[in-house]
């Protein structure tokens, strides 16, 4: 089974992007927020529900600017994921701990300088906003 992850580029007025430390014992890695995608819900959708229950913060419909096929985490886990990634201003305030048990802290991070062990999706998500590119096919 393949499941479907959004992932949230939120950048403040600094350029900066918003990351995640994750604490659970499936992605220890820090991470730009995000979650998989419900039954019915649009992509938009999903992402301001995720970073509303993950950060407390109010988005406005994210933009679309690509995909990535987690197969590297799909060899190391056997958990096969497709992330939408997603793009949006940061819309002021500041992100609250909303679940603890799966994110230990949030910070503003330069997207040149990943804090470090990061997770798969959130790289090449942050990858292709960077590089302006929508999919990095993996050979």
């Amino acid at each position: 089974m393949v499941a479907t992850g959004i992932g949230v580029i939120i950048v403040n007025a600094q350029g900066q992007i918003l990351l995640g430390k994750r604490c659970s014992t499936h992605a220890p890695f820090w991470s730009i927020p995000g979650g998989h995608l419900d039954a019915g819900e649009t992509f938009e959708q999903c992402a301001q529900r995720e970073i509303a229950e993950e950060t407390g913060l109010q988005i406005a419909p994210p933009t679309f600017i690509g995909i990535s096929n987690n197969l590297q985490t799909w060899r190391a886990e056997g958990k096969h994921t497709v992330s939408i990634c997603m793009l949006v201003q940061h819309p002021g305030g500041e992100a609250e701990l909303k679940e603890p048990e799966k994110c230990a802290e949030w910070r503003w991070c330069s997207p040149h300088d990943l804090p470090e062990p990061h997770f798969e999706a959130s790289k090449t998500a942050i990858h292709l906003w960077l590089s302006q590119q929508v999919y990095l096919p993996i050979l």
